[in-house]
């Protein structure tokens, strides 16, 4: 049954109920209600802890999400999906990239910092809208300059007189300029230009920890001249809309409110967390797991990493964590870690019937994208009954024989089954293809047959 949803507004996220948190993740993710119902309910949790007093909601930890299962059956789409619901800055991270200290490696603290720089991007955009219609008008006054430059008066001329002349002239481009007539004529603008190469310190390596900004020490050395340039109307109405949107933003409150956003509401999703858990009887030389794990440890339960941007609080970030486990166990981790993640659901795999659902039920449905691709090309693309539970039929099988890859194996065998339709869409005669049963096992009988060939097409 569907759920309606609230009215987007500032209290939107306030009003979302966990039944409805579900049903919009019922849009993109196919099955996984136990995986949904937990963090439709740590969602929910994040947003009963913001009407708390202060004191107690201090120390509401939040319970964090460990997700067993498979590859390719929603782990990291439930997560993205959720934090693009809660509005809430949300990144994602493999464990595997991260190693212990004095190895070399992404220093765990920079998923913070990455999660902070997304976050000041989301902010900024967000200011950016607001002030995009006086930073319009801004541009507009700033181009009438530019193609009507004031002309002195002289000796013997009425002022008034050539100032109203001025002001109707201007009106009458003013409204030309919006009709875009005149796009293409030249202007002369000042253009930043780069004059000495950019440096950038490596992203996670301890010289972050440094704190050291080079660009704010020597701001003249990086900016670079402005050189004068010609560009036409259009160029310059978007360069000069940029200059003005920055001139109207403040990037100090854009920082704060981008660090708060991350400390209140920010989401990182830890994939792989299983490639780092220590393995029963695994011998040679590797990168300490163990290290790792305890380097990731402070992070998740709460400490505060320092980014340009300013100190972070971790403590109410929330972490969600996903892995396979095929080799190790969620026991394999290091119990402190363990405790840090209360909550684990385990997802299911995929089989035919989810992914007959898959194709077509979800609001961006793979049959649904390839369809509105090939429309582009005037390729009437019709799927049957009987052909969509084919393509499923034989994802599973090749799921079966070789990797198991989930829903991630419906790509690649789209991919397959639509080549000829692809490669000739734009010279098609008949720009009306039907996909039914016949022509699945015509496309994909003789890949699945011979299982060698399978494992490198599909």
């Amino acid at each position: 049954m569907s759920i309606p949803l609230p009215e987007r507004s500032a209290t939107f996220i306030d009003s979302l109920t966990p039944q409805q948190i579900v049903a919009e993740l019922d849009k993109y993710v196919v099955g996984q209600a136990k995986a949904k119902r937990a963090v439709a309910i740590a969602l929910r949790n994040r947003l009963r802890r913001q009407k708390l007093p202060a004191e107690l909601a201090e120390d509401v930890a939040p319970k964090n999400i460990l997700m067993i299962g498979p590859t390719g059956v929603g782990k990291t789409e439930i997560a993205r999906r959720l934090a693009r619901l809660a509005q809430s800055p949300f990144i994602k991270v493999e464990a595997s990239k991260f190693t212990e200290v004095g190895y070399v490696g992404r220093d765990v603290e920079s998923m913070v910092r990455d999660l902070v720089e997304l976050a000041v991007k989301m902010v900024r955009d967000e200011r950016i809208e607001e002030v995009r219609v006086k930073a319009e008008l801004n541009t507009e006054e700033r181009l009438l300059d530019l193609l009507l430059p004031p002309r002195p008066a002289a000796p013997d001329e009425d002022p008034g007189r050539i100032r109203d002349e001025m002001h109707g002239t201007r009106q009458r481009m003013r409204e030309q300029l919006r009709e875009g007539k005149l796009d293409e004529r030249a202007v002369e603008i000042d253009v930043q230009e780069k004059s000495f190469p950019s440096i950038e310190l490596i992203s996670g390596s301890s010289m972050e920890e440094v704190g050291v900004n080079l660009r704010d020490m020597m701001p003249g050395l990086f900016q670079g001249r402005s050189k004068r340039r010609r560009v036409t109307v259009a160029d310059a109405r978007e360069r000069l809309t940029g200059e003005e949107e920055q001139k109207l933003i403040d990037m100090e409150a854009v920082s704060a409110a981008a660090v708060e956003r991350v400390e209140q509401a920010g989401i990182i999703f830890v994939d792989e967390i299983d490639k780092i858990a220590g393995r029963e009887g695994s011998h040679g030389p590797e990168v300490s797991r163990e290290g790792v794990q305890r380097d990731i440890l402070p992070i998740v339960e709460g400490t505060t990493v320092n980014t340009k941007h300013g100190m972070v609080r971790t403590d109410h970030i929330l972490f969600i964590a996903a892995g396979a486990f095929h080799v190790s166990k969620p026991s394999d981790l290091i119990p402190e870690l363990q405790g840090r993640f209360p909550i684990r659901v385990e997802l299911d795999a995929l089989g035919q019937a989810e992914f007959v659902r898959i194709l077509t039920e979800p609001k961006s449905a793979l049959i649904k994208q390839y369809v509105a691709l090939l429309a582009t090309e005037g390729v009437d693309l019709k799927f049957t009954e009987d052909g969509v539970a084919a393509i499923a039929e034989f994802a599973t099988i090749v799921n079966e024989r070789t990797e198991n890859i989930g829903a991630r194996r419906l790509h690649t065998v789209m991919e397959r089954l639509l080549d000829e339709v692809s490669f000739d869409a734009p010279t098609l005669a008949d720009k009306s293809v039907t996909i039914d049963a016949i022509y699945v096992h015509r496309m994909l009988a003789d890949i699945v047959k011979n299982e060698d060939l399978s494992r490198y097409i599909l």
